[in-house]
Formats: C-alpha cells, structure tokens, sequence
C-alpha cells in the first residue's frame, strides 16, 4: 500500500521549496533597495541643516519657497541635491594644492583616532584600488594561497622591479570575504600570476557573496604575461 504520509508531504515540499526559491530570488532585490535607501537617507540627513538654514534665511524674501523647502520630501531631495554637489566641489578641490593640503590636515587628524584611523585607512586603500588606474596596473589576478594546488582572487595594483635581479613583480591586494575593504598586501612575481579575464565588478561580487557569484568560467592555470 503507498505511505498516505508520504504521498502528503510531497506537495508540502514543492511549496516549501518553491518558496525558499522564491526567497533567494527576492533576496538579492531587497539587500539592493536597502542599500539604496540607506544611501538615500544618509545623504538626506546629512544635507537637511543646510537646507533647513537656506529656508530660513529666504523667509523673509520669499515665504512660499522656504514653506516648499521645509516640506519633509522636498527637503530630502534638496538635501540630496545639496550633498552631490558637495561632494563634486570636494572633488573638485582634491585635484587641487589647496584641496590637497586641507585633505592631508583632516587626515593627520583621523590618524590621531587609532580605530577611526584603521577604519578610514582601509577604506581609502580599498577604493584606491577599485578607482580607475592604467590597464597595466590593475588586472583581476589568481596566486596561489595558501597552497601551489589552491588560487585565491587578487588584484594587481602596480608592477615594481627586483633592484638585485630586475624580475618583474606584482603588488597584489587580496580582498577578503565578505568584506573586501579589508585584505592584504602580497608581492608576486609577475611569471607566478595567473591572469583572468574577470572585470573588477565580477571579482568583488565573487568576494562579497562568497563565491556564490561569478562568471561560468575563469582562467586557472595559465601563468605569466596577460593574453591581449
């Protein structure tokens, strides 16, 4: 006779499974729009003094404006609007001596706060390595860690010379999972670097998700010089 309990369950699990698919589908969305709405509210806290001290100081001149300015969703994007363009003239100023000058003042100072300090540190070498740098000097690399039968993802951030030998060698930054603002520094030899074909973008998202996200396919085994 079949298992009446068996035969039960089953549409029991294809719903819970069709749920958890469900899940993991919408996962990825939301973890996007909260990272999004964060942003969001961040720039808006950030950006609602000056706009609330704006309205007042029009008050007097132009009433209607500073009532519109006041209102709680206008004064989010103002806000928004008045922190981007904050942020362009900043960086504006750090291309300049000036801006430059004031920069290392402010980073003097964060340097006197040891875990601020660390943190900022970190921050700042990630993104370094993640903005945009000559083609040469930054290639989505595998070196072998913590064993020759292993590959782990680094990026190349320059190419240095061996002053006694004049071998080639790679500074590379190994981001860790899942976390990638926090790595390390390995010096490698550019024959022992096996280049892959990976965007930045598909090596962070590799990183961040724990490898659960990444191209079908990747370059393993060839070592030395990039293929053009």
């Amino acid at each position: 006779m079949p298992d009446d309990s068996r035969s039960k369950s089953g549409p029991f699990r294809a719903t819970g499974r069709t749920i958890i698919i469900g899940l993991l589908t919408a996962a990825p969305l939301a973890i996007t729009w909260w990272i999004l709405r964060f942003f969001f509210e961040q720039l808006s806290a950030l950006g609602k003094p000056g706009v609330y001290a704006a309205s007042v100081a029009i008050r007097r001149e132009y009433p209607k404006i500073a009532d519109l300015m006041l209102n709680e969703t206008v004064q989010s994007i103002f806000a928004v609007i008045v922190v981007l363009l904050f942020l362009y003239f900043l960086g504006w100023a750090a291309g300049r001596m000036i801006g430059q000058r004031l920069i290392a003042v402010f980073e003097s100072f964060i340097g006197a706060i040891p875990f601020v300090d660390s943190i900022y540190r970190a921050t700042k070498r990630f993104l370094a390595v993640a903005g945009n740098t000559e083609q040469s000097e930054r290639r989505v690399v595998l070196i072998d860690f913590p064993s020759p039968e292993m590959k782990t993802i680094g990026l190349v951030t320059r190419i240095m010379r061996d002053s006694d030998t004049g071998e080639e060698l790679a500074a590379v930054y190994v981001p860790t999972s899942p976390n990638p603002t926090s790595g390390y520094i390995e010096i490698v030899p550019v024959g022992a670097l096996t280049y892959t074909d990976w965007t930045f973008d598909q090596a962070m998202s590799f990183v961040v998700t724990g490898g659960s996200n990444a191209p079908d396919t990747i370059t393993y085994s060839a070592k030395g010089k990039p293929r053009p």
